[in-house]
Parts: C-alpha cells; structure tokens; sequence
C-alpha cells in the first residue's frame, strides 16, 4: 500500500490532534505540521478549518458506509459484527472508530457533528433492522451496541463480561 495522498495526511493529522488533545489545539499550522505538508499545501485542500471538519465529517460517512457494508458479509453476521465492534474498536485500529471519536470530540461546539453522528447511527440502526425481524429488539440492539462503544471510548466499564456472554445475550433476544 502506497503514502497516504496529502488531503488523507491532513485529515489524519486533524484526527490525532483531536484525539490527543481536543478542539482547543487544532488551528491550521498545528495541522500542517502534524501532517508534514505546508500551510499552502492544506490550505489547497481545505480553505478553512470549517472545510476541515466537513472533510472529517465526509470521511466519517465514507468510512462508516464501507464498514456497514462489510458488516453485511462478516463471517459472525451483522448483529455480532455490530456488538463486537462496539467494544473492540476501541483500539483505534479501524479507521471510522478514529473518525468517530475525532468528531465526537467536536460534538459540543459543532452542530453538524450532532447530525453527521445521528446518520452514523441511523446507518447502522438500518442495517440490523435489516436482519432482525422485531424492530423494536433491532433497535434494542443498536442502542446495546452505543452503549458498549461509549464504554469502551471513554474507558468506563469493561465490555468483556458481556462479550463473554455474547451468545446467551443474543439467544435470549433470540437474535442467535
């Protein structure tokens, strides 16, 4: 796999400014340092920091959509894939988790964050309503899935319990 283009250079660099150390830190040549590129060169891909979150935003829907439809072959099946992913990203191995709390840490003073969050959640909440029967336990299972995912980007409570016993939780959801 080859460099990463310059404009993803920059949007990784404005992800780890952000998860590193919040909105407060990010001004444009913080960016461009951290992405080795000239101001120039960002200003050519984004004209402002407004551009800046919409390429974070754009990306977070690309990246979510991708894992999404991912979802649909996992070889555990999508309510698993879902569940397990809720907590296991948080290593920020895959990229939409990075792209997730990146926005996140935008979520109080970004009002379009609040929306492009509410898509994600709408994707997914599609999804399993796709391939569970009841909407209602679809649902249930989405919001399950939020609530592990919170846990595990803040660091509360440990999700493994539950993940131990993932397959009692979805049979007695009757989702095995």
């Amino acid at each position: 796999m080859g460099r990463p283009s310059a404009r993803e250079q920059v949007l990784d660099a404005y992800e780890d400014i952000l998860i590193e150390s919040g909105s407060a830190a990010v001004t444009l040549d913080a960016v461009a340092a951290r992405a080795k590129v000239s101001k120039g060169g960002l200003l050519y891909h984004f004209g402002s920091k407004d551009a800046l979150l919409d390429g974070l935003l754009d990306r977070l829907l690309r990246l979510t959509a991708a894992d999404a439809e991912y979802a649909r072959t996992a070889p555990e099946g999508v309510v698993r894939y879902y569940l397990l992913s809720s907590v296991t990203d948080a290593s920020m191995d895959k990229p939409a988790h990075r792209s997730s709390v990146a926005a996140l840490r935008l979520l109080g003073s970004e009002p379009k964050v609040a929306e492009v969050m509410a898509d994600v959640g709408r994707i997914w909440s599609a999804l399993l309503a796709e391939y569970v029967d009841d909407p209602l336990t679809a649902e249930l299972v989405a919001v399950l899935g939020d609530g592990l995912y919170l846990r595990a980007t803040v660091g509360g409570a440990d999700g493994q319990p539950l993940l131990d016993r993932l397959p009692d939780v979805l049979r007695r959801l009757e989702l095995s």
